[in-house]
């Protein structure tokens, strides 16, 4: 059974191994924070009244889902990866 990110080889860490598995989780975050930066942007144009506020929660949602979004990836992957 090989360890993740540890290259049998050399016993150093794999960077390749490291890399692929930063990039699709770099992507989710990129994703959901440009989403997010949407709203915001919104509330920023109108920050004097009610509908400032409106965006700023929608944002915020947006925020925490992609939150929970990216660590149940971060769980999956760690389990598949323990699994191999």
């Amino acid at each position: 059974m090989t360890r993740p990110f540890i290259d049998p080889e050399t016993g150093g860490l794999d960077s390749d191994q490291i890399q692929r598995e930063a990039y699709p989780l770099a992507g989710l975050i990129a994703l959901f924070g440009g989403l997010a930066l949407v709203p915001f942007v919104v509330a920023l144009l109108f920050a004097g009244n009610g509908v400032g506020a409106l965006f700023t929660i929608v944002a915020q949602f947006v925020l925490a889902v992609g939150t929970g979004v990216v660590l149940m990836y971060v769980i999956a992957r760690g389990i598949r990866l323990a699994e191999t």
